[in-house]
């Protein structure tokens, strides 16, 4: 488990206004927090080299590209051991209807989000690229009706300046 770090209260401005809006300008970040923008752009190079900071994202909307029917499939692996779990992860890696995967306690062995076209296409990846594997002796379907974003993610201990809300993600 890798350590925490200390961050102070403009650390912890900086990263809540970054995780709102990554394209935010030094310059404007610096008047936000109130310090000088040589001052934030050291802060925020010394949030990326400490691992604070893991990059940035570009969100694309399923949707728009032909993907609008997402679903999480719960996996049950047997018999759960390495040699073949390793292979299975990497292969639902690769699949580009993948957008997340989590290896998991419990019944079930991973959660996978997956964007597909329709039911039929859904279908198709179930039992082509799930059940057709001999490890998978279990997939369990369901639906994303609706989806929220929720942030931003801060330290157990931080001092909440603003509460956490889930806020619905708008278009583009």
């Amino acid at each position: 488990m890798t350590d925490s770090i200390a961050l102070d209260t403009v650390d912890l401005h900086i990263l809540r206004l970054l995780q709102n809006d990554a394209r935010t300008t030094y310059r404007d970040l610096a008047t936000e927090v109130g310090v000088a923008p040589s001052t934030c752009l050291d802060r925020v190079a010394r949030l990326r080299r400490t691992g604070v900071i893991l990059g940035h994202q570009l969100r694309l909307d399923p949707a728009r590209l032909g993907r609008g029917l997402e679903a999480l499939l719960s996996v049950q692996v047997r018999p759960h051991r390495r040699e073949l779990i390793g292979p299975f992860v990497e292969r639902i890696r690769t699949l580009p209807e993948s957008r997340a995967l989590f290896h998991l306690t419990g019944p079930d062995d991973y959660l996978v989000h997956v964007a597909v076209a329709d039911t039929a296409d859904l279908q198709r990846l179930v039992l082509d690229e799930f059940t057709s594997r001999r490890e998978v002796a279990r997939v369990e379907t369901r639906l994303i009706f609706q989806q929220w974003e929720c942030g931003p993610l801060l330290p157990p201990s931080a001092p909440a300046a603003k509460p956490a809300t889930c806020q619905v993600p708008g278009p583009g």
